[in-house]
């Protein structure tokens, strides 16, 4: 997957989705620069879902808060993976 430049406007601009570090980066990288309407036809609902439990800690708490608060089962998925381990 290609990344618009007004979101990687340096760097690295393409993510395999068969990786998953690649796929981590790119979500990272969604959450981080993108806009609001980059966000549904860029993220996946699942696999945001998935990643979040260590995504969660590669992005900035502010933005964790803001994704968890707009979609409780992020923070749902990430009590349960900190109760698992």
């Amino acid at each position: 997957m290609d990344l618009p430049l007004h979101i990687v406007w340096s760097g690295r601009t393409s993510y395999s989705l068969d990786r998953p570090k690649s796929r981590m980066t790119l979500c990272r990288t969604v959450l981080a620069e993108g806009l609001s309407e980059d966000l549904v036809p860029l993220l996946h609902h699942r696999l945001l879902t998935e990643q979040w439990p260590v995504l969660q800690r590669l992005i900035s708490p502010y933005i964790g808060e803001v994704w968890e608060d707009a979609f409780p089962d992020l923070l749902r998925t990430a009590l349960a993976d900190t109760t698992a381990a």
